[in-house]
């Protein structure tokens, strides 16, 4: 069954390029080995970011960032460009997988509660995880959700701090939000993210990785045949005011050339953006894949703000994927200027 799959372990600084490249390879063969056994684009994409988030290497799920009072709260979200349905967790301190948990309230999404109550869109906290035990995803105590790695962090930066908001800068996070966008054999597209949130965070703090329109956004437009999807990495605050994964998407929908758009979208709807016009140093970064069900062929696209975004892709017609570390050209200030590429794709049916 074709398909593509692509991910990426957030824009920041790649520290070690190597192991990041590994997860990514690794969730890049997970996700297209669902897509070979028949599984949906929706299957992939849980299923890649679950890897992601079993490496400690990354923030997100096992090993993500402590808050303040030195605790693991998770945010993660996914959606479906076919049904246009999303589901998100926030505050979740005990799901091993929070993608898991948000793809299980995408699909709830289209069937009422009992006495014909709306399901919720989003859940956070204790009702977040008592909703996962009860429809059986598992759940750890809450210290094995905290990798040595996170527990070294917290602890280095907490003593040392000596400015809150100096500490809530990408230079002092090695990577940030994961993510994934997908596409099937059927053109269904779909976008996740999943995050542990910035360094030293605010207990009870809500990422872009649970906001809707700004972790991640999927589109199918049937009259035009064009399908496209993204999941955004950065400061969460910067893409939630924004609403940036939305604009990326609705912008690559409409766009003659995929990469002159995403520069533009870049540069227009958050560099130069009125929201953030206090803002000297905006930290940003996505994934985006545009696909055309008429000619079965697509774009993967990529851009970041920070000096370095590593990501893996791979369709279902090749052996392996393939990992890049996309960097900022020497001499560029970073939080500035937007690094933008892409990869142009074709799916065999």
């Amino acid at each position: 069954m074709p398909g593509f799959v692509a991910v990426h372990t957030g824009a920041g600084n790649s520290i070690d390029e190597t192991l990041y490249k590994n997860v990514c390879e690794d969730a890049c063969v997970q996700g297209v080995n669902v897509l070979r056994s028949g599984g949906s684009a929706l299957d992939a994409c849980e299923l890649a970011i679950v890897t992601l988030e079993n490496s400690c290497a990354t923030n997100a799920g096992v090993g993500s960032n402590l808050t303040w009072n030195g605790l693991v709260e998770c945010d993660a979200c996914i959606m479906d460009g076919s049904t246009l349905q999303f589901g998100a967790c926030t505050n979740v301190s005990d799901v091993k997988n929070p993608i898991s948990l948000a793809r299980h309230i995408c699909e709830r999404q289209s069937k009422l509660l009992s006495f014909g109550r709306i399901p919720p869109m989003v859940l956070a906290g204790k009702g977040a995880s008592a909703y996962a035990k009860e429809i059986g995803l598992r759940l750890v105590a809450r210290e094995q959700m905290v990798s040595i790695k996170a527990a070294k962090s917290y602890d280095h930066y907490r003593k040392t701090i000596t400015d809150y908001e100096e500490t809530n800068q990408i230079k002092l996070s090695p990577l940030d939000t994961v993510g994934a966008v997908c596409v099937d054999a059927d053109g269904s597209i779909v976008a996740g993210c999943s995050s542990g949130g910035l360094l030293l965070k605010m207990s009870g703090r809500i990422g872009q990785a649970a906001t809707y329109g700004a972790g991640c956004w999927a589109l199918t437009d049937e009259t035009s045949c064009m399908s496209a999807a993204t999941c955004t990495t950065g400061n969460g605050e910067f893409l939630m005011k924004t609403l940036f994964a939305k604009e990326l998407v609705e912008d690559l929908i409409n766009c003659n050339c995929p990469i002159t758009s995403q520069h533009q979208t870049y540069q227009k709807k958050l560099l130069d953006s009125p929201f953030l016009a206090k803002q000297k140093e905006i930290y940003a970064g996505s994934l985006s894949l545009i696909y055309n069900t008429a000619s079965n062929d697509g774009d993967l696209l990529w851009a970041h703000t920070t000096n370095s975004m590593c990501l893996g892709f791979q369709s279902t017609r090749h052996k392996k994927p393939k990992c890049v570390v996309s960097k900022l050209p020497p001499n560029i200030f970073c939080g500035t200027k937007t690094v933008v590429s892409g990869h142009h794709f074709k799916l065999n049916y």
